[in-house]
């Protein structure tokens, strides 16, 4: 009896062939395959060596000839492109001799996948767990692979598309990109390699929202990223992930906290926020284990990433905060590294001087106002281009409006998070006819200290969202 070695040969060019195919290719008595990879061995095939090659839908075929040369007592190399065992030549072959019950020996040989070829040229797309579709329904019901892509797409897995379009199948990917629009954000990063490794190859990348169906054909290998998955430099990047890979003492509390965005963004009901509102509702559940943060936190468009450019061309030097919790809560090490002072006036004694008098400031006999109050209009005197954050006095937000209006305040930004039953709703709604004003509020009654903390840390990291990499200054 012969023998049969099932040989990958890679994604088409003559380097990503392994030298253990090459040497099964050179000693084969005969070579039976596909007839377009035919080229990629031809060098390497020996003299009288018996080439069989066949059109496309013709496996059984060829494997029923491998099988006849074997009995004939010749050595037959099965070719395959990519690896052999994956939608490949190898499961045909084995069931075949076990259907059979034949007495020939079959050895497999490994191959670099499309899909790994493509990895390769994209960047870094499967650093973590991921999986491999087909998109094919020759031989798999639409139900089943449909029940696999939810499936993959609900598990975060990093997800590799094979076959995905042909002539007949033109509708089969489109279907693919709305079912994981559905569980995915609109930036998740798609890269897609046509001809990988072959002299038309072209590499693009994309993101999900933006990716077209009609640029790809079955020569196309598609690999779509998981939640963490990332674009820099024109590569995809999906990080291996931290929970596995020991740590220093000081770096814990970030690998906590990126573990725990990572959990908040799977959990989300929505996976097509925009990056800067995602962010601060990420810091906000965060702090608050509470979801009703995504119904109820209301950004202006692009809101946390304008106040982060003031931030950035250091337009922003102060944040004033209504009550001192408000200001313990900023990261210092944040404040410190961007050259930012964080101030609460709540126990200058200038404001408890004001707060004895029965009048404001400006005259207004009679009026008593508070120490909040008080602080934030001796703010404005000092910083009325500060952002103002608020988390606990809703007279103070009420008393900022008041300012703005009267021409005295001109925030780089407002964060409106008081908690309480009073006024508190109204002074939101204060808030909002600010329309040059780049705001972040907490409707309804919720709020607190924490809250208007947290978003001041949101934006002073936003230069850290696209990766989802929290907690820089713990």
């Amino acid at each position: 009896m012969g023998k049969i070695i099932i040989a990958g040969i890679g994604p088409g060019s003559k380097e990503d062939i392994t030298p253990a195919v090459l040497a099964a290719v050179q000693g084969a008595d005969a070579i039976v395959g596909y007839k377009y990879y035919f080229q990629f061995v031809e060098p390497y095939v020996k003299p009288g060596c018996e080439c069989i090659d066949t059109g496309m839908k013709k496996e059984r075929e060829r494997a029923e000839q491998a099988f006849l040369l074997a009995e004939q007592g010749k050595t037959v190399v099965v070719i395959s492109s990519g690896d052999a065992g994956i939608y490949g030549m190898s499961p045909l072959i084995h069931e075949m001799k076990h259907e059979r019950g034949l007495d020939i020996e079959i050895e497999t040989l490994p191959g670099i996948s499309a899909f790994q070829k493509a990895a390769s040229l994209l960047g870094a797309p499967i650093g973590h767990d991921m999986c491999i579709i087909s998109l094919s329904d020759l031989m798999t019901p639409w139900e089943v692979i449909e029940r696999r892509i939810k499936a993959a797409a609900t598990a975060d897995f990093v997800i590799a598309v094979y076959n995905p379009k042909s002539h007949g199948r033109y509708w089969q990917l489109y279907r693919l990109q709305e079912l994981l629009l559905k569980q995915r954000s609109a930036d998740t990063p798609v890269g897609y390699v046509r001809q990988a490794g072959r002299e038309e190859q072209t590499v693009k990348v994309t993101t999900l929202g933006s990716f077209d169906p009609e640029n790809v054909d079955m020569f196309t290998v598609i690999l779509i990223g998981n939640s963490q998955s990332y674009i820099a430099d024109g590569k995809i990047i999906t990080p291996r992930g931290y929970s596995l890979t020991p740590a220093p003492s000081s770096a814990l509390g970030q690998q906590i906290m990126i573990e725990s965005f990572r959990t908040i963004r799977g959990e989300l009901r929505r996976k097509d926020y925009p990056l800067d509102h995602l962010w601060a509702l990420l810091h906000a559940i965060h702090t608050t284990a509470d979801f009703d943060m995504e119904r109820i936190l209301y950004t202006d468009d692009g809101a946390v990433e304008t106040i982060y450019n003031k931030v950035s061309d250091g337009s922003l030097k102060t944040i004033v905060t209504d009550v001192t919790m408000v200001t313990s809560g900023i990261r210092k090490g944040a404040l410190q590294r961007l050259g930012i002072e964080a101030k609460c006036y709540l126990n200058d004694a200038r404001v408890i001087e004001m707060t004895k008098l029965p009048r404001s400031l400006d005259g207004d006999e009679g009026r008593v106002i508070t120490r909040t109050q008080a602080g934030i209009r001796l703010a404005v005197e000092e910083h009325p281009d500060a952002l103002f954050a608020f988390g606990n006095a809703p007279t103070a937000l009420m008393e900022l409006c008041d300012l703005i209006r009267k021409g005295k305040a001109r925030p780089a930004g407002i964060i409106a998070a008081p908690v309480g039953f009073v006024h508190v709703r109204e002074s939101k709604h204060m808030v909002k006819p600010f329309k040059d004003i780049p705001k972040i509020i907490i409707e309804g009654r919720k709020g607190g200290s924490n809250l208007a903390a947290t978003l001041c840390n949101a934006i002073l990291t936003f230069d850290d969202a696209a990766q989802l990499k929290p907690g820089r200054d713990l």
